[in-house]
């Protein structure tokens, strides 16, 4: 016997919010999807710059992202077509200092052995001890009793120097955004788990080829409105209410009563929402790690022999870039963008834009051996100060519940196996979206 169609609040277009939004609204539900920006994505979204569509982070996928790719099929998008499929790859620029790590699309886990066998700059010492780490994290089924720093587990299995700087410091980095001396064990190897030990497709990487709005959310929001939805762009929720066996939304533009509501917003934000009606959660807190992102345009005729490399950081000289991605190799309307990561960037916060991407430019010409990539024709800096939750050992992330009935929070914040991550934003909103339904009467 199938729930009564109620009426729900999800507060928040970032993906979280969309994913659970989408839920209730294919479950028949009437949904309400507030959103205090222009723009739906959250922290990962459309950022228009000289006429082209960028991102305000660049972000890399994996095959295992389950759910997120599966949400995309329900929304009607074709993610071989949006997505970029790469094997798991680790390639720096020729003539560095670095690897080139390359998995073969052979069935698991001999497309590992393979790439292990097969890459370049890496010695004896190091790829053993790569086959120590992953047989030992097999053995252990990914997980420690006790939670630990990445550098203290790298240090425990004997891991050497040249391996943790070309492979394990930028995986844990890009994948936790947050430095292998602070960063926890336990989801770092959840992450690796559910990628190198996982089959083959899972360790794939998946460029996005459209900006990250259109990607997911903005067809979110045509299900959703084909679905009876509504979306109210630029409302800020300032005060939620419980009266009688409903909630009241109050926002600077509207007051609505609804059965249900579905806080997607930041932590920080939701702590506020909840201040009156959950003490625990309202004293919720987090430390942030930034991620900046560098856009360099060049004459069009410029590309990279890859769609993209890393890069060795090294703050004390001015090197900054950790990758960097040949946009036009992605999408045709933008040849001659490329685009440098810094993850874990509160250094290069620091300093100013425009140092900052001459910086990053002169990195360029020197590691690909290219003097002219030293003058872009523009560059643009974008950094998300608050990207993602520093993800340490043993970090206190709250559940999808709440004290209140009616009441749930859904983000990458949540409690989950995962870092800060597109999918694990997206398994929150789901995961509110269905306990929100079985609690209905």
């Amino acid at each position: 016997m199938g729930h009564k169609s109620a009426s729900i609040a999800v507060i928040g277009a970032g993906w979280a919010g969309c994913a659970a939004a989408t839920a209730l609204a294919g479950a028949g539900h009437t949904v309400t999807l507030l959103e205090a920006a222009r723009v739906a994505g959250g922290r990962a979204r459309r950022v228009e710059q000289q006429g082209l569509c960028l991102d305000n982070g660049q972000h890399i996928l994996l095959g295992a992202y389950r759910d997120t790719l599966q949400l995309m099929r329900t929304l009607g998008l074709a993610p071989d077509v949006l997505l970029l499929r790469l094997p798991l790859q680790m390639r720096y620029p020729a003539h560095t200092d670095g690897m080139d790590f390359i998995a073969p699309r052979l069935p698991a886990p001999l497309h590992m052995l393979w790439a292990l066998i097969r890459a370049r700059g890496l010695q004896a010492a190091d790829k053993l001890a790569l086959i120590r780490f992953s047989s030992a994290a097999r053995w252990m089924d990914w997980r420690l009793n006790a939670d630990c720093s990445v550098a203290q587990l790298l240090d425990n299995f004997g891991q050497t120097e040249r391996l943790t700087i070309l492979l394990w410091r930028p995986l844990c980095i890009a994948a936790l955004n947050t430095p292998p001396e602070r960063a926890s064990a336990n989801i770092f190897l959840h992450v690796l788990r559910d990628s190198l030990g996982a089959k083959r497709g899972a360790s794939d990487m998946l460029l996005p080829r459209c900006d990250l709005s259109a990607l997911l959310p903005e067809a979110a929001i045509r299900y959703i409105a084909r679905h009876g939805g509504a979306v109210r762009y630029g409302t800020h929720v300032k005060r939620l209410a419980r009266e009688a066996q409903t909630w009241r939304v109050q926002a600077n533009d509207y007051t609505q009563q609804y059965d249900a509501v579905i806080i997607a917003t930041p932590a920080s934000v939701a702590a506020d929402l909840l201040a009156e009606h959950d003490a625990t959660l309202a004293a919720m807190h987090f430390d942030y790690e930034p991620i900046t992102t560098c856009y360099l345009q060049y004459p069009t005729h410029v590309k990279l022999d890859q769609p993209f490399y890393a890069l060795r950081d090294d703050p004390p000289s001015q090197q900054w870039g950790q990758f960097v991605f040949d946009r036009g190799q992605l999408a045709a309307s933008q040849a001659g963008l490329l685009a440098v990561v810094i993850s874990a960037a509160s250094e290069a916060g620091a300093i100013r834009a425009a140092a900052l991407a001459q910086a990053v430019a002169s990195q360029l010409a020197t590691v690909l051996m290219r003097p002219e990539l030293a003058t872009p024709l523009w560059q643009r800096v974008i950094t998300e100060k608050r990207a993602t939750f520093a993800c340490t050992p043993d970090v206190a992330r709250p559940p999808n519940t709440t004290a209140q009935p009616g009441l749930w929070l859904a983000g990458d914040y949540t409690k989950s196996h995962y870092p800060a991550t597109l999918e694990s934003a997206v398994r929150s909103g789901l995961q509110a979206a269905a306990l929100c339904m079985a609690s209905l009467p």
